[in-house]
């Protein structure tokens, strides 16, 4: 008697897209509203009081709310990719050391995640490995001015959740890291891999 397989379970793309958009601005809204209950001063570059979706039409560098905003998206991003790591790798062998972990990452994890491989990776051999993809897929659906500062000012946010993937799935192989995204034209966007030094 054949057993039966259980069907796969499959979600639409643009729900994961559509997640991740509205956990950023919910994020957003919630650190906005605790700093308004709290009768704190309120940062006049940290969005519009009356904006009705009560998203913020500017992130501002270096203000505590937006600071607190990174903490908890990079922390949940963190999870998820501690989480992912077990499933994408369970039947692999075990590493042999950081750049097999990062080409891994680059090709395995990054079609997982985004449908592609990562456009460029490049290296110093002495533990920073800094990944170029020239087409983000959370970002070819956003309208944006391609070179715009104000436009990557605004996506900025939208990198700190990938951050926390990031160094969540290699936490779980084993690596210390700190990782940093920047974009300096849309939809392109680099994330830079610091290896921390095991004593």
């Amino acid at each position: 008697m054949a057993s039966a397989q259980a069907p796969a379970k499959l979600i639409n793309e643009s729900a994961v897209e559509f997640l991740t958009t509205e956990m950023v601005e919910a994020m957003i809204r919630t650190i906005k509203d605790d700093t308004l209950r709290l009768g704190t001063d309120r940062d006049p570059t940290f969005g519009n009081p009356n904006d009705g979706a009560g998203g913020p039409k500017d992130y501002s560098e270096g203000d505590e709310a937006m600071e607190a905003v990174y903490y908890k998206l990079e922390m949940i991003g963190f999870r998820v990719g501690e989480r992912l790591i077990e499933k994408i790798s369970k039947d692999r062998m075990r590493f042999t050391d950081n750049l097999d972990v990062v080409k891994f990452v680059c090709k395995e994890v990054w079609m997982f995640l985004f449908k592609k491989q990562v456009d460029n990776l490049k290296t110093n051999h002495r533990g920073v490995y800094v990944l170029q993809d020239n087409s983000f897929r959370w970002f070819t659906r956003m309208a944006h001015d391609q070179s715009s500062a104000e436009s990557v000012k605004k996506v900025t946010p939208y990198l700190w959740f990938p951050c926390g993937i990031l160094r969540g799935i290699l936490s779980n192989l084993g690596i210390a890291s700190v990782v940093v995204a920047e974009t300096s034209s849309l939809p392109a966007c680099t994330f830079q891999i610091k290896i921390a030094k095991t004593a």
